[in-house]
């Protein structure tokens, strides 16, 4: 912010400091003529190996302390090694103290600048304070470690310092005493206290990338299941997490978490499975002891610092805004996230947190992800001074919070110091220089404006690696309160705004286009209602919905993270994932096929088999239509209660009114009437009792008569020709009677029935006589 600072000094420092630079080009004249005028001096080496003073690459490993004071001695050490293809000779190390920077944008110039300036890099400081090389060859590198007290430096005014590291030595080509290489850094140097101190806001985030899924074993206790065991490493000693609450716990700082990352540790602190890399099979995870450890230490580290609650699972609000607020229930699924966000930190830190702030993504703002950011209750943005830029040609860095209309506050962090530590900070060279550079800035800030007394905040990137941390860790114990001082979230966005600062919220035309191409698309919205419609359809015929609503109300949460920027891939297999999940466990309540049925009579019953496969019992309706109730009628639909792993039967009465096929179908719905399961169709062939089948029927009856007849006159000549043994001749009879067939058993003939339920059946009335079954 304020680069036009940079160009507004007082008078008499920028005279001071010609005075100083035309000194040093003076001083530096005969040797830049002696240098002219070297007899047999040759030309650049070949195209491939650095030449000049860009021939040894010197790298900064360790600068202490990193804000230096009058009694302390500055410590440098590092490594050099030639780069060129040849051995350089009377080689030293040595410090060069440069001229105080003049702004922020001096500061940002020489940290691009490789090659060595005479005049603009200061003169060294040799003698004792040096350390030979001696010889050192193509490719050979060296370590080198300098000390020197600070008030042999001879620093001035408070400001920052440009401090150089350089070899030099000669080479066979150039055989003369030179500057072969040199690695750029800041000395930042406040001798008395400052007038007034800059407040400094440093947010800390805990947020991590989703690890557990929707899914749940199917026990007492529904064991959640977990992508991959990631978290663990970052939990344990020396892990990301671990380093981030470790080094937190005694920084100034204001903790920024994600709920999701507190309950998905809180899940692992009892069982939990992961599932295998082909999502076919789960493993028992094993990260309990660090996850309880991690929470407690966490619980510690809060105490006394303020929380800032993103909401839960850090929805991705510049998505939300240009790809997903036009799609129905989107915006919905943020209100919900930031409810659940104070409920999760509660139970699991103990501390109630803030969650009237939002974060979109490298706080990058316009209009629209303001409008979409503040509808769930968040009256407090945190930009970036890189997407809210100053227009106003400021002389200085002016307080970070901005009104932005409506009763919003524009928070926006410092993109210098917020970008400080992107980088690779796993390389000391690269994490010595950041911090330095981070102190400059800081100090810089301060110095533009002594008497004005602003509130800055830094806001680093979502996720810190372990080497990142530490770095930011390191600078915040450099600047010591010596011209800063600590102030929380809440009291910047409090701070009283500069009447002159840029208050104008972007265009969505300006917002940047690298940042655009990460964002969720439509389709991701799309699924996200879609698979929201079908969680409200299946929790309606639960009977403990909590079991269902929760793990999933979770994961459709998770779909819209922010953290899947950059990995569109995963993003889209986790939402296929949550789908099909969803969409298996609706199938396990269904009905059982049913194929072609035969009725006989004009009043009969159809049975009907639901099956419920899931953990719980569900309660819906079943509904069965005929398709020509003017020949068959059925009875009103019936609520049907399945226990979990059970079926049940029910039976529906029909009356017909005519002979032949008609189609019916089955279908379970909703208690509200929804549908639930496709129709079942199946064919139902009546056969309506006739006259005909009346007199055949009552000549069956007259056979039986007459052969009742018969069978009783035989008896009777029986009897009179044998004497009257009537018992033998009754068993003779008996006898006859079983071994012939009876002429009434082709009436009743044998039928099929559906499968046995495994609970009572549920019918809508008695069957009717005659009825027959075919399926």
């Amino acid at each position: 912010m304020a680069d036009a600072a940079d160009l507004r000094e007082t008078t008499s420092s920028r005279a001071r400091r010609w005075l100083r630079r035309t000194g040093a080009l003076l001083a530096a004249a005969p040797v830049l003529a002696g240098v002219l005028q070297a007899p047999g001096a040759p030309a650049a080496h070949a195209a491939g190996k650095p030449t000049g003073s860009r021939s040894v690459d010197v790298d900064i490993t360790s600068l202490t302390p990193t804000a230096p004071t009058k009694s302390d001695t500055l410590t440098v050490s590092g490594t050099v090694t030639n780069d060129s293809g040849s051995t350089v000779s009377g080689a030293h190390v040595g410090l060069r103290v440069g001229p105080t920077m003049e702004g922020r944008n001096a500061i940002d110039s020489a940290s691009r600048r490789t090659g060595y300036q005479q005049g603009a890099d200061g003169t060294e400081i040799g003698g004792k304070y040096a350390e030979k090389i001696g010889k050192l060859g193509a490719g050979a590198s060296r370590d080198f470690t300098l000390s020197i007290p600070v008030n042999e430096l001879h620093l001035g005014e408070n400001g920052v310092y440009q401090l150089g590291v350089s070899l030099s030595g000669q080479t066979r080509s150039r055989p003369w005493q030179q500057v072969l290489g040199i690695k750029r850094t800041f000395l930042p140097w406040q001798s008395s206290a400052p007038a007034k101190k800059s407040q400094l806001t440093y947010l800390w985030p805990l947020i991590s990338t989703p690890h557990m899924t929707s899914r749940t074993d199917a026990d007492e206790d529904r064991t959640p299941i977990f992508r991959d065991d990631r978290l663990k490493a970052e939990l344990a000693p020396g892990g990301r997490l671990q380093q981030m609450v470790s080094l937190g716990k005694n920084l100034p700082i204001t903790w920024v978490i994600d709920p999701d990352l507190l309950a998905t540790v809180d899940a692992m602190t009892r069982e939990y499975e992961v599932q295998n890399r082909h999502g076919d099979g789960t493993t028992a995870g094993s990260g309990q002891a660090v996850a309880k450890r991690w929470l407690n230490d966490l619980q510690k580290a809060v105490q006394g610092h303020q929380v800032v609650a993103l909401p839960f699972s850090d929805p991705d609000l510049a998505s939300l805004a240009h790809h997903g607020k036009n799609v129905p229930g989107a915006l919905s699924h943020l209100r919900d996230a930031t409810e659940l966000a104070s409920t999760t930190v509660e139970t699991v830190l103990g501390v109630k947190p803030r969650t009237d702030f939002a974060w979109p993504a490298d706080g990058a703002v316009d209009s629209s992800i303001v409008d979409v950011a503040t509808s769930a209750g968040a009256h407090n943005v945190i930009a970036r001074s890189d997407s809210l830029r100053e227009t106003g040609n400021l002389s200085y860095t002016p307080t970070a919070a901005r009104q932005i209309g409506g009763g919003n506050t524009a928070v926006v962090a410092d993109a210098r110091l917020s970008t400080a530590f992107t980088g690779d900070m796993s390389k000391a060279d690269n994490s010595t220089l950041a911090i330095q550079r981070f102190l400059a800035q800081s100090q810089m800030i301060n110095l533009q404006s002594p008497d004005r007394q602003r509130s800055i905040v830094v806001a680093p990137q979502r996720i810190p690696t372990t080497s990142q941390a530490q770095a930011m860790a390191a600078a915040l114990d450099g600047l010591s309160g010596q011209w800063t001082q600590p102030m929380n979230l809440g009291q910047a966005a409090k701070a009283k705004p500069d009447p002159n600062a840029t208050q104008r919220v972007p265009s969505t035309r300006s917002y940047p286009a690298s940042l655009r191409r990460q964002e969720l698309p439509t389709q991701a919205f799309e699924d996200v209602r879609k698979t929201q419609g079908t969680l409200d359809r299946f929790v309606t015929i639960l009977t403990a919905k909590y079991h269902v609503v929760s793990p999933f109300g979770n994961a459709i949460r998770r779909e819209m993270s922010t953290s899947w920027r950059g990995d569109a891939r995963g993003a889209t297999h986790f939402r296929e994932g949550v789908q099909g999940y969803l969409e298996g466990l609706t199938r396990k309540v269904r009905l059982i096929p049913k194929t072609d049925m035969t009725l006989s009579g004009r009043s009969a019953t159809i049975p009907v088999t639901v099956q419920n496969n899931l953990v719980q019992g569900v309660q819906l309706r079943l509904v069965l239509r005929s398709q020509q109730g003017n020949r068959l009628a059925v009875s009103e639909p019936q609520v049907v209660n399945v226990e979990g792993g059970h079926s049940q039967s029910v039976k529906f009465g029909t009356t017909a009114n005519a002979n032949g096929p008609v189609w019916v179908s089955a279908q379970l719905v909703t208690p509200d009437g929804q549908p639930y399961s496709r129709e079942m169709a199946f064919e139902v062939n009546v056969t309506e009792i006739t006259s005909t089948v009346i007199l055949v029927i009552a000549g069956g009856v007259l056979l039986l008569v007459l052969a009742g007849i018969r069978i009783y006159l035989q008896r009777k000549r029986t009897a009179t020709a044998n004497g009257g043994d009537e018992d033998a001749q009754e068993n003779e009879v008996k006898d006859a009677e079983t071994d012939g067939d009876d002429p009434a058993s082709a009436l009743v003939p044998e039928q099929p029935s559906d499968p046995a339920p495994d609970t009572g059946s549920q019918s809508a009335g008695a069957s009717g006589a005659g009825e027959k079954v075919d399926h």
